[in-house]
């Protein structure tokens, strides 16, 4: 059994220790707001934070969160009302919307470490994500506004 912490909870799972943590918060757990979108942390839709750090979920082994803090987007706000989520309804940022998750959670883990990124600052951390749709310049100012709303 591993056990760790998941939006607060306290959980354990009988999942293979090897099992990516993405599969357990999806299939063990429930929780489908992180997405699957390559696998190989190369697209970061399955971003979670890990003890406060952005982490690419489909990479980690569950066993590597044992007795770990896992915070998903269902977890990041109570009401969706996280400076982050509503920069993101603000600006406009979604548009198929499937990246969204991981960017919200990447963006937020950027602003709890740095909260006033500068541009460059925002772009370096964000490039781990990608959105296929192009929404970059949308996702840049929804940062900038949650850390000035912050």
């Amino acid at each position: 059994m591993t056990e760790f912490v998941v939006n607060g909870e306290a959980v354990e799972t009988d999942a293979s220790p090897d099992t990516p943590l993405l599969w357990v918060l999806r299939e063990h757990l429930g929780l489908t707001g992180t997405k699957f979108g390559c696998g190989a942390a190369s697209c970061g839709a399955c971003t979670v934070h890990v003890d406060g750090q952005a982490t690419f979920s489909c990479v980690t082994p569950v066993e590597m969160v044992a007795g770990l803090e896992v915070t998903t987007i269902e977890g990041l706000s109570e009401n969706g009302d996280h400076p982050v989520q509503r920069a993101w309804i603000a600006e406009q940022v979604p548009q198929c919307g499937y990246c969204q998750s991981g960017q919200i959670m990447r963006a937020a883990a950027l602003l709890s470490e740095n909260p006033s990124p500068s541009r460059n600052d925002i772009r370096e951390t964000m490039s781990a994500n990608l959105c296929r749709c192009g929404t970059y310049i949308r996702i840049f100012r929804a940062v900038e506004r949650a850390a000035r709303e912050a």
